[in-house]
């Protein structure tokens, strides 16, 4: 991997020191992801209290994942032109706004907007912080900010559907609250990123890198394309269970309670936070291979979960499900960021995210329509096939590109042939 880049910018303003700087770009994307989780438990009373569906639910959700995907065919590689600052500045200020608009929503349509300008603060923002991090990260730890990049994300999800499901349950004005909170956190945070240093020198082309494209260096695009399956199908168990995932598990488990929802949604994504700190230490393409080996045996072990509605095996096979989830987030991260150079970083993880998202946000609007056609049992199982699917066709791509990069034995074992003496 290229060394990361000095500071490019001096200022005269105190600026935060390199190490502080590489942990408050987590500390962001902690938070952006806790945003994102936070409205799930949310759902059954938004739902009770303004009379809407499944399928809506599911709009909602999805509509993060579109604002979110525009973002990053628009900006997505800004912040390797103009900087990582100023992109981020004003990603926090409209995620403040979205908050703000949470706080004020009245019926079905101000959820809608609220999750829209959500994710488009997020989508800004994850391509500046993917590419700040590899920036920021120890020149002794080149394996830190991919996995800060991955176990940040995974953690702030875990920590808003859960936080969210214990204020729905102890607090007052849960529907407030939580925004409140995150209000607050934000603003602090936005001071923090003002006194920033700069990463990154940039190059010309800002207004031209604002058409909407999605474009990649070509050395990279076949590894690209082996690792996609992986990515659709982690994030489409994600999906599922940040939209449909509170009335499944109240089907299976028995109880309809916006705790165990967000407990649920906890284990998902916190096994996966396990899972990348557990493989943090093995090469890129075998996290790829173990965490889709581990999604197939989670997602298995969930249908039968499901189908039985048996509570031990939906929790236990959500938690591999999960660990799975996470190892191959962090394997496809660590995986591209050993490729791209630094003035790539940007618009390399914004692809990454562009594709992560659309099967974050498609597919949970597909399974919403079919939940009130075929019900949510056989909903359900149709999606985990389809998951299954997907992560073992990135297990044969991985193995044949394995395959057609190690060097064959006849040619390691040959001789290299001696100098002649001059």
């Amino acid at each position: 991997m290229p060394p990361a880049l000095p500071f490019a910018r001096a200022a005269r303003r105190p600026r935060l020191s390199r190490d502080i700087s590489f942990w408050l770009l987590g500390a962001i994307q902690l938070l952006l992801l806790f945003a994102a989780g936070a409205p799930s438990p949310l759902y059954p009373l938004y739902q009770a209290e303004w009379g809407f569906g499944p399928t809506a639910v599911t709009l909602v959700f999805a509509l993060y994942a579109f604002g979110l995907l525009a973002a990053l065919l628009v900006v997505g590689s800004l912040s390797d032109h103009i900087g990582r600052r100023p992109v981020l500045i004003v990603s926090l200020l409209v995620e403040i706004a979205a908050m703000v608009v949470f706080i004020e929503a009245a019926g079905l349509g101000w959820l809608l907007v609220a999750r829209g300008i959500q994710g488009l603060a997020t989508g800004a923002a994850m391509g500046a912080i993917g590419a700040g991090l590899v920036d920021l990260q120890p020149l002794h730890k080149p394996r830190l900010g991919p996995l800060v990049g991955g176990t940040s994300i995974l953690l702030g999800l875990a920590l808003g559907g859960l936080g969210t499901g214990l204020l729905v349950r102890y607090a007052p004005a849960p529907t407030m609250l939580v925004y409140l909170v995150l209000i607050a956190a934000f603003a602090i945070t936005l001071a923090g990123v003002v006194f920033m240093p700069e990463t990154t020198e940039g190059r010309p082309g800002a207004l031209r890198s604002l058409l909407p494209r999605a474009s990649l260096p070509p050395r990279l695009r076949p590894h690209v394309l082996v690792i996609t399956p992986s990515l659709v199908a982690l994030w489409a168990v994600g999906g599922f269970h940040l939209s449909l995932g509170p009335a499944l598990t109240a089907t299976v488990l028995g109880e309809r309670s916006a705790v165990l929802a967000g407990a649920v949604i906890a284990v998902l994504t916190g096994a996966g936070a396990l899972g990348q700190l557990f493989l943090q230490r093995t090469s890129p393409l075998r996290i790829l291979s173990y965490g889709s080996v581990t999604l197939v045996a989670g997602m298995l072990i969930t249908l039968i979960g499901v189908a039985a509605t048996a509570p031990a095996a939906y929790l236990m096979g959500t938690a591999l499900a999960g660990f799975g989830y996470g190892a191959s987030f962090l394997g496809a991260m660590r995986s591209l960021a050993a490729r791209a150079e630094p003035t790539e970083r940007a618009a390399v993880f914004s692809i990454m995210f562009l594709i992560s998202y659309l099967a974050f946000g498609l597919p949970a609007v597909a399974a919403g329509v079919s939940v009130t056609r075929v019900g949510l049992a056989l909903t359900s199982s149709g999606y985990a096939v389809a998951v299954i699917a997907l992560a073992l066709l990135a297990l044969i791509g991985l193995y044949v590109q394995q395959r057609r990069t190690a060097p064959r034995p006849a040619e390691a074992a040959r001789p290299q042939p001696a100098r002649q003496s001059t």
